[in-house]
């Protein structure tokens, strides 16, 4: 694991010749080692196409590339880390959630229109989550970011999980989403304090909630 968390809000990483990392540029708290850092100017999130799809619609997070040998920490924010091992699948996560990533992982980016069309591309935009999602397979790990922790929660077929679309940090599997409504007679009239809108999801995965309704 090349991820050791110091503590809730900190990661370790061991940087080895042969190997690379990326992280968010200005996540390096500390270092030791000869490590260099050098601006990853494809966007590291599915090449040059990806990157100017993001930048159209301003939801590029630049990268940085690690390599070298030594060790370093990784923070930002002051926000809670959370380590996942991929082993073989895909995990789909805001590009602002990561904080750093194996470069053995193979990167894309998914538009949300093809997940549910026109639904999704109105997912992204009422819940923040905007038009596209970062998209990470293979064998590695990844740190994301999120408020106040995250839980893990599994998705089995035939039992789709409802979560706040504020509370979403990433999902993992093979997993469908679409965006549902929650209004009832309550709050048509103004009286009730549920929710308008939820995140559905259904398949075979896991889904990880932040303990916040706060977006980073």
């Amino acid at each position: 694991m090349p991820f050791t968390k110091i503590n809730s809000k900190l990661v370790e990483a061991q940087v080895v010749p042969g190997r690379q990392l990326f992280s968010q540029r200005g996540a390096m708290v500390a270092y030791t080692g000869e490590v260099t850092f050098r601006p990853n100017l494809m966007g590291g999130q599915g090449g040059v196409m990806s990157m100017i799809g993001r930048r159209v619609a301003n939801e590029d997070t630049p990268l940085m590339t690690v390599e070298g040998r030594g060790s370093v920490l990784f923070g930002h924010g002051g926000h809670h880390v959370h380590v996942i091992e991929l082993a073989g699948d895909t995990l789909c996560v805001e590009a602002d959630r990561l904080l750093a990533f194996e470069g053995s992982l193979q990167q894309s980016t998914m538009f949300m229109g093809s997940q549910g069309g026109v639904m999704g591309i109105v997912r992204g935009q009422v819940t923040g989550q905007g038009l596209f999602t970062t998209q990470l397979t293979g064998h590695g790990s990844v740190a994301v970011l999120a408020h106040g922790g995250v839980i893990e929660l599994p998705i089995v077929q035939g039992q789709p999980v409802h979560v706040d679309p504020q509370a979403y940090v990433a999902h993992r599997g093979d997993v469908r989403n679409k965006l549902s409504t929650a209004l009832g007679w309550r709050e048509m009239i103004g009286r009730g304090s549920g929710e308008a809108f939820q995140l559905e999801l259904s398949g075979q995965g896991v889904v990880f909630v932040q303990a916040s309704e706060e977006k980073l």
